[in-house]
């Protein structure tokens, strides 16, 4: 159930029938009630919007599975979910109210922690542990990438944990921004260098 995008014929359906934004928000509130009522979804994703630019949520029933920066493409993350997990996708803002509540209150200062059931079922192996691990780094830390290599029990794993963090599905709620290089510079980032420099001054790890 993607109801992402429209068929050409419901674009000229809709070119013919114009409905007022109110109704049609009405509408889509009644088919996320059905889809909840009736077990339909099995991803619901929504949009926020933040210091780092607009974000994609999008939850299981287990848990926030995907946070993504506007330059992974949304369309293409979500057409990865549909593929990896399951078609039937809904844009349902309502389910990832607790996700999206606790990162405005991250960016705001007033949370250091997240609270968060989370589904690491896009990861697996050496990669979804060294993801298991990073909020281990705390608030306002650093740690570089030997460490983590050495923390999860594989020193030479240096690479590997790069490779971790970089294919990290759940940036800043999973804080590969706060993994740096030996040499003190900050590595690289899926978000893009701005977005680490400023989730560390906002840590105010930098």
């Amino acid at each position: 159930m993607d109801t992402r995008k429209n068929s050409p014929r419901d674009r000229g359906v809709d070119a013919l029938f114009p409905i007022a934004p109110d109704a049609l928000a009405r509408l889509h509130e009644q088919l996320e009630h059905r889809a909840q009522r009736d077990g339909l979804v099995d991803i619901a994703y929504r949009t926020v919007d933040s210091p780092v630019g607009t974000l994609l949520l999008a939850s299981t029933e287990r848990g926030l599975i995907r946070v993504a920066y506007h330059s992974e493409q949304f369309d293409r993350v979500l057409d990865a979910l549909a593929a990896k997990i399951s078609p039937r996708v809904l844009r349902m803002p309502s389910r990832l109210d607790g996700p999206a509540r606790q990162l405005d209150e991250y960016f705001t200062g007033h949370r250091r922690v997240f609270e968060l059931p989370l589904d690491y079922s896009l990861s697996a192996g050496f990669r979804q542990t060294v993801q298991h691990y990073l909020p281990h780094i705390g608030y306002g830390h650093t740690a570089t990438y030997k460490q983590v290599a050495e923390s999860v029990g594989n020193p030479r794993a240096v690479r590997a944990v790069g490779t971790a963090c970089a294919t990290n599905p759940l940036p800043v709620v999973v804080p590969c921004h706060r993994v740096v290089r030996s040499d003190g510079g900050l590595g690289g980032y899926i978000g893009g260098l701005d977005a680490k420099t400023t989730l560390l001054h906002l840590e105010a790890a930098i």
